[in-house]
């Protein structure tokens, strides 16, 4: 399965892509066993307990010190802010299941259930060498993956990103493979997009390395939109946003200049995803060694063999 011109269409347009039922309720499965595999066997007595911050809306506070900087060739577990005693910030008010924010990032290499979905034996609808190669990828490169857990209460919110920010080329190139592995509803803080947002929103800051150690926010100096025709304009800067409510199995395809946001999560429910990120490779298209998350010594992983 490839993507219709429709679909290319409405990518194209929106920025965003849903495709239902990507992936069968046997990967599904599969991919929430290995997440519970992965969270018991994370070393709590070992682990610096690092917190995911997203920066909050200005990304200044973003999470950057070692133990995240070396995650691009790891396993690593960061957790939510508010899973901690407000009082004794080193002892967590929940179970680590219901502690941890996320998984990542090197989970599309070290962990066989969710490498095989990028394997081109993998029993899936539109694989994701297939739908990279429909969006007109030369030489895609999955870059960094990760399971990302909205826990139950304490699920923090995401203000509104563009992916390219963090994980950035010149020009930019990044498209987000989002996979619901549990329903994502407007109760457990689904996904919000702002439609066409990619077409006149570019990328004016990067999350990079700074020296001394940790991340910082700076301006971008390189090009702000993709190549190609319709970016830069003006049009569609006063919408709205859309709340993108998917079942689990659902694929949501998210273009790099895309904002994008998700709500706290104040229900008993949680939801858990698998996402990962693809970029050119190509020499067309640099990534430069002040990006925070830096290859493993094998290179980023190539989805055309």
């Amino acid at each position: 399965m490839t993507l219709t011109p429709e679909q290319l269409a409405a990518f194209d347009r929106d920025g965003y892509l849903i495709i239902p039922s990507a992936l069968p309720p046997s990967t599904v499965s599969s991919l929430l066993a290995e997440t519970s595999r992965l969270l018991s066997a994370l070393p709590l007595d070992s682990h610096p307990l690092t917190r995911f911050r997203t920066g909050g809306e200005t990304g200044e506070d973003h999470t950057g010190d070692d133990y995240f900087l070396a995650s691009s060739s790891n396993i690593s577990y960061f957790f939510e802010e508010d899973a901690f005693d407000s009082s004794s910030p080193t002892v967590l008010t929940k179970p680590v299941p219901l502690a941890v924010n996320k998984i990542g990032h090197y989970l599309h290499a070290l962990s066989p259930p969710f490498a095989q979905l990028l394997s081109p034996d993998a029993d899936i609808q539109a694989k994701p060498a297939d739908v990279a190669r429909a969006l007109g990828f030369d030489d895609s490169r999955c870059l960094q993956s990760m399971v990302i857990l909205k826990q139950p209460e304490i699920g923090g919110a995401v203000p509104a990103h563009q992916d390219s920010t963090f994980l950035y080329t010149d020009p930019p190139s990044a498209v987000g493979f989002w996979y619901a592995l549990e329903d994502a509803t407007l109760e457990n803080g689904c996904l919000s997009f702002l439609p066409g947002s990619h077409k006149w929103s570019g990328i004016e800051r990067r999350l990079v390395r700074k020296e001394g150690g940790g991340t910082v926010m700076v301006e971008n100096e390189g090009a702000k939109f993709p190549r190609g025709k319709g970016y830069g304009g003006e049009e569609g800067r006063e919408g709205e946003y859309v709340p993108g409510e998917v079942k689990a199995g659902d694929l949501v395809l998210i273009h790099g200049n895309l904002l994008h946001k998700s709500e706290r999560n104040t229900s008993k429910k949680g939801r858990i995803i698998y996402t990962f990120h693809v970029i050119e490779g190509g020499k067309w298209h640099v990534y430069d060694e002040r990006n925070w998350l830096q290859p493993p010594p094998e290179g980023f992983t190539k989805l055309y063999k």
